[in-house]
């Protein structure tokens, strides 16, 4: 999930096209340029560890767009593939 939200704020849409799951990702991913991320705060996790397939991480983004403050709240859903994590969906 960290990863991913740096992504965001560094705009590096590859990367979040690679980690996102191929059975739900979309064809490309496009950035909007003037979304400023500013902050992650982790709210819960639940599985996820080395030994896991599956896990849900629930997050809350802050970012500023257009010049006003806001924030994200999601519980993002994971699968582990060849060792790796991909973002599956939201719940």
């Amino acid at each position: 999930m960290r990863s991913r939200y740096s992504a965001f704020a560094k705009g590096v849409a590859d990367y979040l096209f690679t980690t996102w799951h191929p059975r739900t990702r979309p064809p490309d991913v496009t950035l909007d340029r003037e979304m400023a991320w500013t902050g992650l705060e982790i709210s819960d996790v639940v599985a996820g560890s080395e030994d896991d397939q599956h896990g849900q991480v629930e997050f809350t983004a802050r970012y500023i767009h257009s010049g006003q403050p806001g924030a994200m709240r999601e519980r993002s859903r994971f699968e582990r593939r060849a060792g790796r994590w991909f973002y599956v969906d939201r719940v």
